[in-house]
């Protein structure tokens, strides 16, 4: 865009004015000469009007035409002043230039009509008969307030005219001159006042180049002045704080380069600004100063990570995740990330800190397997043995045949638990030699899981008289582990059964939701506090300990679920309000 010097707007702006100034001047100076040179004419005509009026008196009252004709004609002659005696109707009488026979009825000029309405009249006029511009001034004659005549006298202005050009061509000389000098002191004022700031324009753009040792020249102007020393003071300023960013800059490498967790720092869009040799060394970068400048995505090939990035640069919130980064070695990292902002509040960028946890990963992998194992493995068989014991207790065992066939189950499931008990061990020696739990996963229906899970809690369900209702459709199928699943939904209808009231009622259903599958558990029971929801999902947190001992509760059965979710590549949520009951819901993906 082209922008106007600063002298380019001051000097035509000063030589506007002072023109303008000299026009107005000129204007009403000429038209003050013109009125006061007509109001002297004016004046003197009025005066020989009324010498006139004063020689024509007599010879009016007589009504003497002729003689007050040659009257007007001497006393014209004498004065050089046309004389011009009007009746009130408008005839002529008496011309000092003219035959009054030739003459046509006045009437209806103007300066008759004045000096009879108003006692003087007077106009400015182009008269036809002389061919010329003429001032009239008309006064009455009257005897007993009646008007007898209008003396009218008048006077060529041509002479005034040409005495007025040349005025006017005078004074139009002189505005010129002083036009021109204004001009020149114009321009050179405004060259005064831009050339300071010329100075200070090009020391400001040495100032942004990184020469922040220069100082502006201290201008005479005081409001100039003041620029220059502030514009000298902010360059202290800057050095000073470049100088000390510059030594903070340094110290922050240097922190960062020695930490053990990575430090990934991006812009808005996207692209890498700052990155550390941690960082570098997890993702995979032989040399974290190559990357700088480019999108996270075309140096970084997880798309997990770039999923997180992304995520956190639209969301303000401070974002937490667990990614996989293959080897070798192959490491699981747990990202932190926080979105930046600028001085208005819009995002500006997003820093990522990825910390080791493959240690911990993995010793969380061994306890969640351990958790997840005994509490599906050996819950299930402790289930029927101690529901068939009851059966006993409650009258069966007087019963021969069902007591034999009651017992023969219970040693079933004892010698099952048995078993359990030394695969567990197994399991733990090949913990112990570094051998991994390989999980297997196949396309199943639902309907069979939930049934199962059913029959199951059916003892349980019984005794506190609820009914649990189930709605899938018999061809709804996920990719999971039907083992692990059972143990996940069984955890939540038991919790459902054990906090809800009695005669009350628990809904399981599951159906397809999106790109999900998604199976819920809802009781109507005491429901959970907002306060606790965010972390009931975790090891052995509980809301209500002493009411969870009362029922028999450990604290792990959510984690579980928990963990179970996250296997099978989905989640769980949670909805609840107290006295109104829980749902509970698992997300399954379909694919």
């Amino acid at each position: 865009m082209f922008r106007k010097r600063l002298l380019w707007q001051l000097y035509p702006a000063y030589l506007s004015i002072i023109i303008i100034a000299l026009f107005v001047v000129a204007f009403f100076s000429s038209r003050s000469m013109r009125r006061f040179y007509y109001d002297h004419v004016a004046s003197d005509l009025k005066a020989r009007a009324l010498l006139v009026r004063e020689h024509v008196l007599p010879a009016l009252e007589e009504m003497d035409f002729e003689q007050i004709d040659k009257i007007s004609k001497k006393l014209g002659s004498e004065s050089s002043t046309r004389i011009t005696i009007v009746l009130p109707e408008g005839r002529v009488i008496a011309d000092s230039d003219e035959l009054v026979r030739n003459m046509e009825n006045h009437a209806n000029r103007p300066e008759i009509k004045d000096a009879i309405e108003k006692g003087v009249g007077r106009s400015v006029r182009f008269s036809s008969t002389l061919n010329t511009t003429m001032m009239y001034l008309a006064i009455p004659t009257k005897e007993q307030g009646q008007t007898m005549a209008v003396v009218r006298t008048s006077f060529p202005l041509t002479a005034i005219e040409e005495r007025l050009s040349k005025m006017y061509n005078s004074i139009l000389l002189i505005a010129v001159i002083v036009a021109v000098i204004a001009a020149l002191i114009s321009l050179f004022i405004s060259e005064m006042i831009s050339k300071p700031i010329e100075q200070m324009k090009e020391t400001a753009q040495r100032f942004a180049s990184g020469h922040l040792d220069l100082r502006v020249p201290i201008p005479k102007s005081a409001e100039l002045a003041e620029l220059a020393n502030s514009l000298n003071e902010m360059a202290q300023q800057l050095h000073e704080r470049i100088e000390t960013i510059t030594k903070q800059k340094n110290e922050s490498d240097a922190i960062l380069s020695s930490m053990v967790e990575g430090v990934l720092a991006v812009d808005s869009e996207a692209r890498v600004v700052s990155i550390n040799k941690a960082a570098a060394n997890f993702l995979g970068l032989v040399n974290g100063d190559d990357v700088l400048g480019r999108n996270i995505e075309e140096v970084i090939r997880n798309p997990d990570f770039q999923k997180f990035t992304q995520d956190t640069l639209r969301e303000k919130a401070p974002r937490e995740s667990e990614i996989f980064l293959p080897g070798p070695p192959d490491r699981y990292c747990s990202l932190h990330g926080a979105c930046l902002t600028d001085s208005r509040g819009d995002n500006s960028g997003a820093v990522i800190v990825l910390s080791d946890t493959t240690r911990m990963k993995r010793l969380e992998d061994i306890r969640r397997d351990f958790v997840a194992n005994v509490s599906h493995e050996l819950k299930t068989p402790i289930t029927s043995i101690k529901g068939f014991v009851e059966t006993l207790l409650e009258g069966a065992m007087n019963e021969p045949k069902e007591a034999e066939r009651f017992l023969k189950v219970i040693a079933t499931h004892t010698d099952r638990l048995n078993a359990i008990v030394e695969d567990l061990l197994s399991l733990s020696r090949l913990e112990e030699a570094s051998e991994e739990r390989k999980l297997t996963f196949s396309a199943s229906a639902l309907k069979p899981v939930l049934d199962s899970v059913i029959d199951l809690s059916k003892i349980k369900a019984e005794q506190k008289r609820i009914a649990v209702d189930v709605e899938c459709d018999s061809a709804l199928k996920a990719n999971i582990n039907t083992i692990l699943l059972e143990q996940a939904l069984l955890n939540l209808l038991d919790n459902a059964i054990k906090y809800s009231e009695p005669e009350s009622k628990v809904q399981i259903r599951a159906w397809k939701k999106d790109d999900t599958i998604a199976i819920s558990v809802q009781d109507n029971g005491c429901g959970i506090p907002s306060k606790h929801q965010k972390r009931i999902f975790e090891r052995f947190y509980v809301v209500d300990k002493s009411r969870s001992r009362k029922l028999g509760g450990t604290g792990l059965g959510l984690a579980i679920v928990k963990h179970i979710s996250q296997v099978h590549g989905g989640y769980v949520k949670v909805q609840s309000s107290p006295l109104k009951g829980s749902t509970f819901t698992i997300f399954l993906p379909i694919n």
